[in-house]
Parts: C-alpha cells; sequence; structure tokens
C-alpha cells in the first residue's frame, strides 16, 4: 500500500473512532428539528461547508474523512462485493429531506438564532442511552448491514443524505470549469492491467473512464487509490 493510501485511510480510521463523539454534528434529524425552531445548528453548517468544499474538492470529503468511509472500507478486508446498482436511490432520500427543512425553516418565520452546539452535551453527541441508541441505529442498520449485504461503500451509494450536496457543488464547478481537484488520465499509458477497478472503493469502471479520458464521475470520491494502484502512472491528479 502506498503511502498517501495509508495516511488517508488513518485519517478515516481516526475520524470513524471519534464518530461518537460528533454524530449529531452530521445528523439528518437534528437539522430539521432545529430548523422547526428557527435555529442554524451544527450539522447545517456542517453541511453547507460539505457544499462549499465540494466547488474546489468535489466529494473528496468521502474519500479523506467521512467517518462512515472509516467504518465501511475496515470492513473491506471481510466483504468485498462491488457495487452495481442503486445511485439514485439517495435522491429519493435527499429531496423530500431538503423539502421537508425548507417548508419548517418557512413556518417557523426563517432563521433567527445559530446554535451550532443544539442537543448536545458539552458540545459532545452522545450523552445518554438515546444518543447512544441513535449512533448504533445509524451505524448498524445504515452503514454496516448495507456494506455486507449490497456490496462495498454502499451507504455511500444508496443512503447518504450529504453525498448529493457535494455531487450539486461538483456539478457547479463543472459548467463554470473553475480550478478543482480532478483525476486526469493518458489512455496511452493504460495496459488495461485493470488494477484501477479493483482499487475502487467505490466499484466504478475506471478503465472505461481512463479509455475515454475522461475521468468525471459522480460517485468518485477523489481517494487516489486509482492512482496509487496504477504502474504506469496513467491517472494523476491535478488542480487546474
Amino acid at each position: 500500500m502506498k503511502t498517501r493510501q495509508k495516511i488517508r485511510k488513518g485519517i478515516i480510521l481516526f475520524s470513524f473512532f471519534l464518530f461518537p463523539a460528533f454524530f449529531y454534528y452530521l445528523s439528518p434529524a437534528l437539522i430539521i428539528q432545529a430548523s422547526a425552531q428557527g435555529i442554524i445548528n451544527g450539522s447545517f453548517i456542517l453541511f453547507g461547508f460539505m457544499f462549499v468544499s465540494s466547488l474546489f474538492l468535489g466529494r473528496a470529503y468521502c474519500g479523506w474523512v467521512c467517518p462512515g468511509a472509516g467504518c465501511q472500507e475496515a470492513i473491506f478486508s471481510v466483504r468485498d462485493k462491488k457495487v452495481k446498482r442503486g445511485n439514485r436511490v439517495k435522491w429519493l432520500i435527499w429531496t423530500p429531506w431538503i423539502c421537508t427543512i425548507i417548508i419548517l425553516t418557512t413556518r417557523a418565520g426563517g432563521y433567527k438564532k445559530i446554535d451550532f452546539f443544539y442537543q448536545t452535551t458539552m458540545g459532545l453527541s452522545i450523552g445518554d442511552v438515546q444518543g447512544l441508541i441513535a449512533y448504533l441505529s445509524v451505524l448498524i442498520l445504515l452503514i454496516v448491514l448495507p456494506a455486507f449485504i449490497l456490496g462495498k461503500r454502499s451507504f455511500c451509494h444508496h443512503l447518504c443524505w450529504m453525498a448529493p450536496f457535494m455531487i450539486l457543488g461538483r456539478k457547479i464547478r463543472n459548467l463554470f470549469k473553475w480550478p478543482a481537484l480532478q483525476l486526469r488520465a493518458n489512455p496511452e499509458l493504460c495496459t488495461h492491467c485493470h488494477s484501477c477497478v479493483e482499487q475502487c472503493p467505490m466499484s466504478l469502471p475506471v478503465e472505461g473512464m481512463v479509455t475515454r479520458a475522461d475521468m468525471e464521475n459522480d460517485e468518485c470520491i477523489l481517494c487516489g487509490s486509482c492512482i496509487d494502484g496504477c504502474k504506469q502512472g496513467a491517472i494523476q491528479y491535478r488542480f487546474k
């Protein structure tokens, strides 16, 4: 394993270990509850940050920071099934969720207050049994079980309510074409060894993307696994 991938995996594992402490800051339920009271809470701010960062970094958060990524990639050693379909399912979750937030915020007369630590205990997420149950329910039902049943990083493909923010941000970036982190491929260097496909944690058809010299894909998390797995250097990071 290349050093860069060791660092990446170390970061997402560390993030996963800390997940119980900041679980509420990524909660889709708390942002609804806070919005109904006209409050901008921590998850609102972090989701906004994800969108803004995606304008320049795409879904790099998913590959380099997300605590759910650490859990799912840890499962690879015992369950390495590729995900084949279902990438649009998360939009069926995200769209009504966003609509609910907008409706409740409108009924509350708009946002009137910022409370980053909303519903936390001294800034920490799990301060009672109810919080622990909520955390374990999300972890087991939404992250662990789908990874075993549907394939690796199934949560990212099918259920993640954060991914659409970054996908939309990336589409806006691609429309205006300002400098941003991206992958670039040189098809002439590709020997079709399939290593990029085997290394991709998102089960993407990377070899075909290299052949077309088009590395843009909504599900690409810019983790660099394909780069570090390619001995010919056919894929590289670019910021341009």
